[in-house]
Formats: structure tokens, C-alpha cells, sequence
């Protein structure tokens, strides 16, 4: 190369690199957003801010996918408030904001990224986080974001090539939040307790129907959060938040879950959220929780944009009614403390649609149903050139279903150790016994499983069983676990633990053993047995008979007939097949089990 060619050439490298030093136009607004960055250049991009604004971003890595790659969370404040501690002394409330858990719903990234460079280098929201911190995941499910292919989301618009539902076990990080099975979840739990977020911000795609709104937005139902935090959240999204939305040209609705997608006229109804979900750990959290659905059918830039929008009026928000949103999530905390010593208190683990609907404006476009050979069945089609609204029914409410009385405190022997590591995970407290424990407790006897027919989310789920309620004599070893439930924990502790709530670990299967008898009678051995039990039983061999003449299937099988003998005798019994292990202790027995 010439003298002169090569000084020219250097002129230009540093003009580029003096470019690229100031140039802050994200990834995907310099594709004009038909593209998502990859990680790399997610990183790249966010490291670059951070080393331009070290007193007002930091980077963090809070855990390692299954595929070795590093989790990222973005801590961000005007400030540089960069950790729990000095952000709880200086009365700033911490706002958890998560991108990517479903990582083809992405625009919660790249919004993120245009918010930060906004705060933290060009000037325009210099103040946004002067009175809240911000913490910040851009991607959580980062194997499946970088599993990516054009084919992934046939529902939605955009961008070119979108990340995959699952992370790279399978798993659907937004049905783990309870039972915590992926790895990525462990590690944000740990950030959870790390932080102990007082908002959390959840940001997704819709599927579904197509309608004129650009977003649409879920808070958990009242009965599902204490009263402060709901009143909270009503007020801040509902009152303050949205109004403002709109009045940047959105056009928001609440969270739209059509009873039938192919006739919307039926109405909505409540999507049914709980513990597996993000908005509703949070809830069980004592914590206030926003879903933010963008609607898959707008363009990319449309729903990065109004993701944008959304957040930094949230964290406006948030900043001028910070003292109202600690001052309800420390009475939630100390509400639910102080429960435990309610002998009378009542908790609901499942919920049943409110019977009364409300009128809604549905605004969407019009529409034909017309039959499909394809398919056999109705087939809608919308025509986006038509805007058309529809009155249709909303039964979004809910209302407490079955209920229960928590006890003092639960109790776990120390060999099951799958239940005890959950609770760890979740960062519930507890103490273990240093001696045995001998003591009268509260029980659960399980009968008749039924579990479902095909996996769901790795689990065959138990979807049925008769419950009845009874006491034991146990003794529990030396190592057992007391969980009390004089702690800001006991919404989860009891979500848990409670066999019956919908979320349990027995309802997920991790208990699946107790319902299996080890040891079993010889046929030729059960028939004497039958004969001999029935001659000292009359009402046992009139309920046999009766069996045989009502139940064609039971009298056609002779394994079945055999064991309606065993399963009755004291060599099946004594197996306790079916004793739920998690006791229940009253006021008395936490005592004796803390001495």
C-alpha cells in the first residue's frame, strides 16, 4: 500500500472507531427493526454503555445456563445505588423488569437497551431513575434466544428470526416459577432474595386474536394479593400509568383470553394465572406484578416502541409514588407474619370464575366464521381494513374457591430431602431438629390418584385424589424441618406444601412414591387370605359381592379382585401408603419442636 493510501486509511479506521465510540443507535434500530441483536451484540452494546456511564450502569452475571452461557442483569441507577443494601437504606424502590423469558417475545430487549442508552448517555431521561433502582434482565431464557429461526412463531409479525419457546432442557421458564425446576430459575430465584424487587415487570408477546390494541396488560386478580398491594397497582397502573399510555397515541386494553378464539363474542375470562407464573409468584411474594402482552400482529417497531413507552412511564410512576409502594409491600410482609398467629385466618389455593360478568368494548376488526373442511370445525378470519367494536361479556374476576386454615408451622422429616431442597430454593425459613422429635401432629391420608396422560413441562401431573384430614403419632429424626410460618415466606411455603393447592409438589409429581405399595401377596397367598377375611367379615364379603354385581371391570379382573382383600389387610396398611409427609403443627407443637 502507497504512503498516501495507507494515511488515508488510517484517517478513516479512527473516524470509524471515533463513530462507533458515539454512536449509540441500538442493533435494532439500525436494522430499522427487522432484526433482534443476537447475545453478543445484546452484551456488546450493554458493556459499551456501561463502561460510558460507570456511575450509572453495571453489569452483573447472576447465573449459567445449561449451555454454559452467562446470565446477565443490568443494575441501573442515578445514583449508583448498585446493591440491594444501599438501595433499601436510601428508601428506593427496587423495579425488577425481565425481557425474554419466552425469548421469541424480545421486545422487552430491545426496549431495554433504547431505555438505558436514553437515561444513561444521550441525555433524554437523565432523571428517570434518580429516585427508584432499576433491575434489569435482558434476556432470561438465553439458550432458547439463541436458538432462533424464522420458524418458531407462526403467529406473530416479526422480527426475521425469533428465539424458542423452551430453554434448552424443554422447559418453559414462565411455568417453573413454583416448582423450579430449570436451572435459569434457580439462579433467578437467588437473585429474587438477592434483591427482593418491590415491582416486577414481566414482558411478553401475545398469541390469539387480532384487534386494534398494541399492548395489552394483566395484574393479578385482588383475592390473589394483600389489599394494600392490590389497591396499589389498581391505582398505579389503572389510574396513573395507562392514561398516560394513551395519551402517546397507544391504545392499551387488559389482558384479552377469549373464552372461545373462535368466536370472540363469547367473551373473555380470566387466563388463570397462579404460582407457576411470574405475576403470580410475585403475588405470593407480596409484591406487586405487571404482564405486559405487545400484540404479536403489529410490527416489531410498533411493539418495541410502545414497550419503550410503557416502562419509562411505569418508572416514572414508581419514582412519585415510591413511599405509598414501600409502605405497602412492608404491611403485606408484616400482614402475612402476623397471620400465623391467627387461629381463625383463612387462605385460598384455588380460585373459581366470578358468576357476574361486566360489559367490555372489545376493539377489534371486523370479522367472518364460516365452516372449514380443513379442519371441521369454525374458522375465523379478521379484516384489519374494517375496525369494528364488539360489546362482548368479561368475566376477568375471580373469587376464593377452596380455602384453608394454616397451621403454626409445617413439619418435614429429614428424608425427604427433594421437599427441603424446593424450600431452599425459595429461600423459605427453617430450623432443623437436633434430636428426635416425638410429637402429636395434623396429617393428610391420600387415596385414589389419578394423574394425567401425557407430560406437561417434564411431569406427569397428579390431577386427582381423595383427601382426608387426620392426626399421628410420629417421631420425626434428628435433621427433620420446622417451617414456620411467622415469615414474609409462608404464601410460598403454603403453595408448596399444601396438597391441594394447584402448584403443590405433590401436584407436580415429586411425591409420586407415596401412592406406591413395595411390598405385595402371592396370588395363591391373597386367596386364602380372602377366604379367611371373609369368613370373620360378613359386611366385608357383602361388600364384595355387591362389587362384583356393580363393577363389570372389577369382576373381570382377578388381580383386581384379589387386591380389594389386600389392600383392606393390615400387610397392606402397614406400608402407609398414601400418608402425605408433610405434617401440620399447631401453636403447641411448634413449641416443643423449637426447644
Amino acid at each position: 500500500m502507497k504512503p498516501r493510501q495507507l494515511f488515508l486509511s488510517t484517517l478513516l479506521g479512527l473516524a470509524a472507531m471515533g463513530s462507533h465510540a458515539t454512536d449509540w443507535t441500538t442493533p435494532a434500530e439500525a436494522a430499522h427493526f427487522r432484526t433482534t441483536p443476537d447475545m453478543v451484540t445484546t452484551l456488546d452494546y450493554l458493556q459499551r454503555l456501561a463502561q460510558a456511564a460507570p456511575g450509572k450502569i453495571k453489569l452483573e452475571t447472576y447465573g449459567t445456563s445449561p449451555e454454559g452461557r452467562p446470565m446477565t442483569v443490568v443494575i441501573a441507577s442515578g445514583d449508583g445505588s448498585f446493591d440491594p443494601a444501599a438501595a433499601h437504606a436510601k428508601g428506593k424502590p427496587v423495579v425488577l423488569l425481565q425481557a425474554g423469558i419466552h425469548p421469541g417475545e424480545i421486545e422487552g430487549k430491545d426496549a431495554g437497551l433504547m431505555l438505558l442508552r436514553d437515561f444513561a448517555v444521550t441525555g433524554k431521561l437523565p432523571h428517570l431513575l434518580d429516585k427508584v433502582v432499576l433491575v434489569y434482565i435482558p434476556v432470561f431464557s438465553v439458550d432458547g434466544h439463541e436458538n432462533s429461526s424464522p420458524y418458531h412463531r407462526i403467529n406473530q409479525n416479526g422480527p426475521e428470526s425469533m428465539g424458542f419457546r423452551g430453554q434448552s432442557q424443554y422447559l418453559n421458564l414462565n411455568r417453573d416459577y413454583i416448582k423450579a425446576d430449570a436451572p435459569e430459575m434457580l439462579d433467578w430465584l437467588k437473585l429474587w432474595q438477592r434483591w427482593q424487587p418491590d415491582l416486577l415487570m414481566d414482558i411478553h408477546t401475545t398469541d390469539g386474536a387480532d384487534y386494534q390494541y398494541d399492548l395489552t396488560w394483566y395484574l393479578e386478580d385482588p383475592h390473589k394479593l394483600d389489599p394494600a398491594v392490590s389497591a396499589w397497582q389498581q391505582d398505579l397502573f389503572v389510574n396513573k400509568v395507562m392514561p398516560a399510555f394513551e395519551r402517546r397515541g397507544h391504545l392499551p386494553s387488559i389482558y384479552l383470553e377469549l373464552k372461545d378464539g373462535r368466536d370472540p363474542r363469547k367473551g373473555i375470562e380470566n387466563f388463570g394465572s397462579g404460582p407457576r407464573f411470574s405475576t403470580g409468584y410475585a403475588a405470593l411474594q407480596n409484591r406487586p406484578a405487571l404482564l405486559v402482552e405487545t400484540h404479536m400482529l403489529k410490527s416489531y417497531e410498533n411493539r418495541v416502541r410502545s414497550t419503550y413507552d410503557l416502562v419509562e412511564l411505569t418508572l416514572e410512576q414508581v419514582a412519585r409514588n415510591a413511599d405509598t409502594l414501600l409502605a405497602a409491600n412492608r404491611k403485606a410482609n408484616a400482614d402475612v407474619i402476623a397471620r400465623a398467629a391467627d387461629a381463625h385466618a383463612s387462605v385460598p389455593l384455588t380460585f373459581k370464575a366470578d358468576p357476574a360478568s361486566t360489559p367490555y368494548e372489545f376493539k377489534s376488526y371486523r370479522f367472518s366464521i364460516t365452516h372449514s373442511d380443513v379442519s371441521g370445525s369454525d374458522w375465523i378470519q379478521y379484516d384489519p381494513s374494517h375496525k369494528q367494536s364488539y360489546t362482548i361479556p368479561n368475566w376477568n374476576g375471580l373469587l376464593p374457591d377452596l380455602s384453608i386454615t394454616p397451621p403454626a408451622a409445617y413439619a418435614i422429616p429429614v428424608q425427604w430431602t427433594a421437599i427441603i431442597g424446593k424450600l431452599d430454593a425459595h429461600g423459605i425459613a427453617y430450623q432443623r431438629t437436633t434430636r428426635p422429635l416425638t410429637m402429636h401432629a395434623g396429617a393428610y391420608q391420600l387415596d385414589n390418584p389419578q394423574w394425567a396422560s401425557k407430560p406437561f413441562e417434564g411431569h406427569l401431573m397428579l390431577r386427582d385424589f381423595t383427601l382426608s384430614e387426620t392426626t399421628r403419632d410420629v417421631v420425626l429424626p434428628a435433621g427433620s424441618v420446622i417451617v414456620p410460618l411467622d415469615q414474609r415466606d409462608a404464601n410460598v411455603a403454603i403453595q408448596l406444601l399444601e396438597p391441594q393447592a394447584p402448584d403443590s409438589l405433590l401436584r407436580w409429581g415429586f411425591l409420586n412414591a407415596i401412592f406406591e405399595a413395595k411390598e405385595y401377596g402371592e396370588p395363591r397367598v391373597v386367596e386364602k387370605l380372602a377366604r379367611e377375611m371373609m369368613a370373620k367379615d360378613p359386611a366385608l364379603k357383602a361388600a364384595f359381592e355387591q362389587k362384583l354385581h356393580d363393577d363389570a371391570a372389577f369382576a373381570a379382573s382377578p388381580e383386581a379382585r384379589l387386591m380389594f382383600f389386600f389392600e383392606r389387610s393390615p400387610w397392606y396398611s402397614s406400608q402407609h401408603v398414601g400418608e402425605y409427609p408433610v405434617l401440620k403443627l399447631d401453636a403447641d407443637a411448634l413449641k416443643q419442636a423449637q426447644q
